[in-house]
């Protein structure tokens, strides 16, 4: 190890070789089963997902009427969920693309499972706007599908923005993904002693056996996606962003919005990563992969973001009133003392306050405060976006058009249930597919020892 340089400060404790990079990552697959904290985690997530199912079924029975929307709030908590669960998909992209385009080495710890949190958190917000159609079943009417009555769908609606943009990012995502796993899958193919798991993860690795031409294959193909998806992460959001800036809504009609929007999703999306990170690495005992360095890279690029939110919000201040737009400044009044105000403070303390602590490199170093701060700032970013979307339409041009929004209990179900549905997927991911990858850790390992050779 180089002198004056930590264990915690590399992007590998020192000591391993490629035997126990593979032993401790495939056993908790292969021979650790459940623990406890598995166990109980999955209940709870089953429990929520269960509270899911109920609110969709009384939706799909009763309507939209369950919800909370009305007129003239016809956005309430679904876009909501929508827009912040797409935000969180975004720091499994930019860790596994542009990390990777740029050469980065930390990423290797910790881009499998940011991976699967994307597909999955992508998965959750899929949901939302096909629900807030109030016709499910005709999904399809956004794609544009050539039938006999020579209706096409309207290309000038954002619906079908997000249809192209949210179906293309998940594709490429899931493409990205399941490349990456499959060297793994070869890996847990040979380790596994049932029969039937070798043929289920031989069939998965495609034949895989680490053959010259395939990690040559295997590396092109990945860096040409890396390179379709390192632009679908400023796209999807912006595309997001669209469905809101072309409004004449009152906070709403702002050039600000597409990269106020990625970089929230930046933000809240590292947030995420860093609340599943931390428990993982101690529940599975994965300090020495997942260091302390991965901890603190991830702090410091949620600073960042949070600092370009910060400066979007100010900005958006700024501008409501130098507009001198009767309308722009009456909205950012109403946010600062109207009936919502409770929930816009609160908001500024999550996303602004809040994260000035990540200055401290006490804070980005301990595991347990970083969670805590990932957690706040999570809450802020869904406040955003209820911000943006309710306190703009519950009070636009007319006030003989003003109303409330208040949620209801299946709004809550619905919202808590989608937590639910990504915790389980999240949670047999972890069970069943190696959430680091073994082969790029083992590349590490090579570079690492040629390094400390040559030192």
């Amino acid at each position: 190890m180089p002198v004056g340089i930590e264990p915690q400060d590399l992007e590998l404790a020192p000591g391993h070789n490629y035997g126990t990079v593979t032993d401790k990552i495939s056993d908790i697959v292969l021979k650790e089963g459940t623990g406890k904290w598995w166990k109980a985690g999955f209940a709870v997530a089953i429990a929520l997902l269960i509270v899911f199912h109920y609110g969709v079924v009384l939706l799909m029975t009763y309507g939209v009427g369950v919800w909370g929307v009305n007129i003239p709030v016809a956005w309430g908590f679904a876009i909501t969920n929508f827009v912040w669960w797409i935000g969180i998909g975004h720091a499994g992209t930019l860790i596994s693309a542009f990390l990777l385009l740029m050469r980065q080495r930390w990423r290797t710890s910790i881009n499998r499972f940011a991976e699967a949190m994307t597909i999955f958190a992508v998965a959750c917000a899929g949901m939302f706007p096909l629900l807030h159609l109030g016709r499910p079943w005709l999904f399809y009417w956004l794609f544009p599908y050539p039938d006999t009555m020579g209706t096409w769908p309207q290309f000038r609606s954002p619906l079908v923005w997000d249809v192209f943009a949210v179906s293309t990012y998940l594709t490429v995502s899931i493409l990205f993904w399941y490349l990456g796993l499959i060297p793994d899958f070869g890996t847990m193919r040979d380790k596994a002693k049932s029969r039937a798991v070798k043929i289920v993860y031989g069939i998965l690795s495609w034949g895989w056996r680490g053959s010259a031409i395939h990690w040559e294959r295997y590396e092109m193909a990945g860096l040409l996606l890396a390179g379709i998806s390192t632009p679908l992460v400023v796209s999807v959001h912006t595309v997001v962003s669209f469905d809101f800036t072309i409004a004449i809504v009152p906070g709403w009609h702002s050039t600000i919005f597409p990269p106020y929007f990625v970089a929230g999703a930046i933000y809240s999306g590292f947030a995420m990563v860093l609340t599943l990170a931390i428990p993982l690495r101690r529940w599975y005992h994965l300090e020495d992969f997942v260091t302390l360095k991965h901890l603190d890279n991830m702090a410091k690029l949620m600073l960042a973001t949070g600092m370009i939110v910060t400066y979007a919000y100010v900005m958006e201040t700024f501008m409501a009133f130098y507009s001198g737009n009767p309308y722009d400044r009456y909205m950012m009044l109403n946010r600062f003392f109207g009936p919502y105000a409770a929930v816009f403070w609160t908001l500024i303390g999550c996303n602004l306050i809040a994260p000035q602590a990540l200055w401290f490199r006490r804070v980005r170093r301990s595991p347990w405060l970083l969670f805590v701060d990932a957690l706040i700032i999570q809450t802020g970013m869904w406040l955003e976006r209820f911000v943006i979307i309710v306190l703009s339409l519950h009070r636009d041009y007319l006030p003989s058009a003003w109303g409330m929004y208040y949620p209801t209990k299946v709004d809550w179900e619905v919202f808590l249930g989608t937590i639910g549905l990504f915790l389980t997927l999240f949670y047999l991911f972890v069970r069943l597919l190696p959430m680091i990858s073994m082969s790029e850790l083992r590349h590490l390992v090579h570079k690492t020892q040629a390094e400390e050779v040559k030192a």
